[in-house]
């Protein structure tokens, strides 16, 4: 499907080895090569709604549980869904001053673990 400058297809290897080289000259703070720009292009599609099992079938995974594991949801959309369904943020909506106030470090403390555990990915 790829060719190199000389017209020969790539070999897996030299593929890896010219993302990897792209994605530290691009110095975005993280190493990958082929294998980020799968997981990226499996993430992004999970978060626009594409259905899980058409995921699977695009990544070639024979069981469901390794693309699971390989898609992680964004912190940030966790947070959004949660904001929009977690029945106890509805009430925190509703009562201002509530356990928002009396766990707002507790929260932020836990959110910014989640931001953290995300950079590191």
């Amino acid at each position: 499907m790829f060719l190199t400058v000389e017209g020969d297809a790539f070999n897996p290897d030299s593929l890896s080895t010219l993302a990897r080289d792209y994605v530290e000259k691009a110095n975005i703070g993280k190493r990958g090569a082929c294998h980020m720009f799968r997981h990226t292009m499996a993430t992004l599609m999970l978060e626009g709604g594409a259905d899980i099992r058409f995921i699977q079938q695009m990544l070639g995974h024979s069981d469901l549980q390794s693309t699971q594991i390989y898609t992680h949801v964004s912190i940030r959309q966790l947070k959004q869904i949660h904001t929009a369904t977690h029945p106890g943020a509805q009430i925190e909506k509703q009562q201002p001053g509530s356990a928002r106030d009396r766990d707002g470090q507790e929260q932020a403390d836990l959110l910014a673990a989640l931001d953290e555990e995300a950079d590191e990915e």
